[in-house]
């Protein structure tokens, strides 16, 4: 009898598992910010990955231009790509 109370004393102190559920949980609010940061700079980062990709063919970037707001077409002249 003693002997199963002193495995129960250990198990309290065993905190094992309850360590590795915190360390779960700051992994999943890491991953939440950089989605999240990814998400609102993607469209930064996509122009400016695309601007250095034709600056290294010797060439500029420009981005797309919307001839008429009112619809979202864009003008095949005027499309984003290096020139």
């Amino acid at each position: 009898m003693l002997a199963l109370f002193k495995n129960a004393a250990n198990l309290r102190r065993d905190e094992k598992g309850a360590t590795a559920v915190e360390y779960g949980i700051m992994v999943a609010l890491i991953a939440v910010v950089i989605i999240v940061a990814v998400t609102l700079l993607g469209g930064n980062l996509n122009s400016m990955f695309n601007d250095v990709a034709c600056k290294v063919q010797g060439k500029t970037y420009a981005a797309a231009v919307v001839d008429n707001p009112d619809t979202p077409d864009v003008n095949e002249a005027a499309a984003a790509g290096c020139r």
